[in-house]
């Protein structure tokens, strides 16, 4: 077989095997995504860092881990998966080795991204509802260590992943494109496996962090609720609480960062429950007709812009974090001014 055959059949996935969309409008989104994702991210990771955002450590070590699991799903899950078959078919990337291991790396990267945006959350949780364990576990050292967990965790999680693949085509013994075995759908173990997979992500999570921002809620309102009754009793008026003053900000960002992960992730999880509960199975072709896959594709769409969103939402509710971000944007023309 020929090279100009690949060429001419590089569309023609296998049943059971999702194929990336390819239109024009993937390639615009994914580009733009890209674009503004890297530096986006990339700045970020810089500022947080310097630790100048009024944020205590344990946050900051959170948000910086989460910017760098965000940069690396703009590599990996961006870049190498969704552009890389658009701009390079025929690349070394698209051999089935190196294929297998941008989509395990890439659902590794997406994973971490996840589960340290839950682990943010129950840290807040803790923080806010639970004062007894706040001061033992709200800190640098435990944040850290959480990270640590979730980012071995993850990776053994996904291993499997590199020997769900065999290739579609080979040619000159080189062997190209990743279709899914046939054993990945009849075998009791791999079956168990890519439930467990898709309930770690986006299921649990989702769940998760639902369930722990209802309850902060609900410790909010009730505290609130509490303390107005308590100060209108102390001082006869309603003046202002400067301990949720002080809180105010870290509630914002919370509420920010977890609601934008539900909204973003919403679509992903109803086409997974569509999928599981339903005689359909996943969309195997790149048909934009077909209501499958624009409900498939939609939600690979917003999941990968989460990974965006988090500067955005850091930039609208953090005034330090946006004098930073305005002094690291002036400073290259500041320091041409000084030059001159």
């Amino acid at each position: 077989m020929s090279i100009s055959v690949v060429i001419g059949y590089q569309h023609a996935f296998p049943k059971k095997m999702h194929a990336p969309g390819n239109a024009p409008i993937f390639a615009v989104y994914y580009t733009t995504l890209a674009a503004f994702g890297l530096p986006a991210n990339m700045v970020t990771i810089v500022i947080l860092s310097q630790g100048r955002c009024g944020l205590s450590k344990c946050i900051t070590r959170y948000l910086v881990f989460m910017a760098v699991t965000d940069l690396l799903v703009i590599v990996a899950a961006v870049i190498l998966t969704r552009l890389r078959p658009i701009y390079f078919p025929l690349s070394f990337l698209a051999t089935n080795p190196a294929c297998s291991v941008v989509i395990a790396v890439s659902w590794a990267c997406k994973d971490t991204s996840v589960w340290l945006t839950v682990a943010f959350t129950f840290d807040r949780f803790i923080a806010i509802c639970c004062q007894r364990l706040k001061h033992g576990y709200c800190t640098e050292k435990t944040a850290a260590a959480v990270i640590g967990v979730i980012c071995v965790l993850v990776c053994f999680k996904n291993i499997p992943l590199y020997f769900v693949y065999e290739p579609v085509y080979i040619i000159d013994k080189v062997p190209w494109y990743c279709s899914i075995k046939e054993i990945y759908y009849t075998s009791t173990s791999w079956r168990v496996y890519d439930w467990l997979h898709r309930i770690l992500n986006p299921c649990l999570p989702f769940l998760l962090i639902l369930l722990l921002n209802a309850l902060t809620v609900r410790h909010i309102l009730a505290a609130s609720g509490a303390r107005k009754r308590l100060r209108a009793q102390s001082n006869g008026d309603n003046q202002r609480d400067p301990e949720m003053e002080s809180r105010r900000k870290s509630i914002i960002l919370l509420f920010a960062i977890s609601g934008s992960f539900l909204l973003l992730r919403l679509t992903f999880v109803v086409n997974f429950l569509f999928v599981q509960f339903s005689s359909n199975n996943y969309a195997n072709s790149s048909n934009s007709t077909d209501p499958r896959f624009i409900l498939q594709e939609s939600g690979y769409m917003l999941e990968l812009l989460s990974s965006c969103t988090n500067s955005c939402i850091y930039a609208g509710t953090q005034t330090k974090f946006r004098e930073q971000l305005k002094y690291a944007v002036t400073y290259p023309f500041n320091l041409i001014k000084k030059i001159k």
